[in-house]
């Protein structure tokens, strides 16, 4: 998960509105971090970091709903629905991850690779750093519940059942994403709070 920045140029002194631009500021650049990643479906990373740093600023917005414009409402009711899309994505993600551990293909890898590293003649390593609990991994990966071969047909349906909505998910979100381009998102937003667009 990646660590929200500290906003350093706050000043007591100052209107409420005013420092609360400044935050909104900073958590709109960091969500913007994440869009190169927009056209890679598989940056299953990146892509659920985009949703935090979404949620912060949508949370960032309600906090401040009081000292900014109200126009920002819609604009908050936007980062819902990408926070949503993307945590539709995710899920799939997780899912998909699942049962490719649970059917351990070896000719169809898990979208994010350093999740699990396996050990010969040992236990599998499990990464807590992964966007999955270690003790459902645990679980999955438990050689004494390997599916039959029926229910391994059925998994394998399933799998691709949920690839293919994955699928989707990730085009409604991606539609989602260019249509606020298209709206000048980033710039409509500046324009609400009075801040300049700065970049690095």
């Amino acid at each position: 998960m990646p660590k929200a920045k500290p906003v350093t140029n706050l000043d007591v002194q100052a209107p409420t509105a005013q420092n609360a631009g400044k935050i909104v500021q900073v958590r709109l650049g960091e969500m913007y971090e994440w869009s190169n990643h927009i056209d890679s479906p598989y940056a299953v990373t990146e892509l659920h970091n985009l949703r935090i740093t979404a949620k912060r600023l949508r949370y960032t917005l309600e906090i401040f709903a009081d000292f900014l414009p109200s126009d920002c409402k819609l604009l908050e009711k936007e980062l819902e629905q990408l926070q949503n899309e993307l945590g539709a994505l995710h899920d799939s993600d997780v899912l998909i991850a699942l049962l490719r551990l649970c059917l351990g293909s070896q000719d169809n890898p898990i979208p994010d690779p350093s999740m699990v590293t396996r050990l010969k003649g040992k236990k599998p390593k499990i990464k807590t750093s992964s966007f999955m609990r270690p003790e459902l991994l645990s679980a999955v990966l438990d050689p004494s519940v390997a599916p039959t071969a029926q229910e391994r047909y059925g998994l394998e349906l399933f799998l691709r059942k949920q690839e293919q909505v994955r699928q989707e998910r990730y085009q409604a979100f991606r539609q989602h994403w260019y249509q606020l381009q298209e709206q000048d998102f980033r710039h409509h937003l500046l324009n609400l709070i009075g801040k300049e667009l700065v970049t690095a």
